[in-house]
């Protein structure tokens, strides 16, 4: 068995729409996924400008089974910047074959590489499994802050 951590390209985008799908099902919001190819491939890989968003895929044996989507952040304390860590998932079948470590470490390389502060990411309080791996890697749970969301209705009468 070969494993391999890279960065996407255009042509991983399939996969990836389906290990959001796989993670929508995962933290029990199977409906909620509205994400298509295009806007993937607008965000990781747009025809004029920058990036917004990038993603490292875990292959084994050339299948990509696992993804790690994450974008800048930026930390008013330390005047640099960070990566927010959106979403990490690997397959189930692949879970336990040290394939989510290598994404976070492939990230903390990133960090350590350009000086960046921080990677944070958020885990559901119901999700044990991910937090005691988590913990296992000496991450520190940021539990005195809450998060706040405007989305949807809400966010469009501020806006307007």
């Amino acid at each position: 068995m070969t494993t391999r951590i890279r960065e996407a390209t255009p042509d991983d985008i399939p996969a990836i729409l389906d290990l959001v799908h796989a993670l929508a099902v995962y933290e029990k919001e199977p409906d909620a996924v509205e994400a298509t190819e295009e806007h993937f491939l607008a965000a990781l890989f747009p025809t004029e400008g920058t990036p917004t968003t990038f993603a490292h895929v875990a292959e084994v044996d050339g299948e990509v089974v696992g993804m790690a989507v994450w974008f800048l952040s930026f930390s008013t304390w330390t005047g640099r910047n960070g990566i927010w860590l959106e979403d990490l998932f690997v397959q189930p079948e692949h879970r336990g074959s040290g394939l989510g470590r290598e994404l976070l470490a492939s990230l903390a390389a990133l960090c350590v590489e350009r000086g960046y502060t921080r990677l944070e990411w958020w885990v559901l309080n119901w999700n044990e499994p991910s937090i005691g791996f988590y913990r296992s890697l000496g991450a520190v749970a940021q539990d005195e802050w809450t998060t706040f969301r405007l989305d949807g209705d809400v966010l469009r009468d501020l806006g307007t």
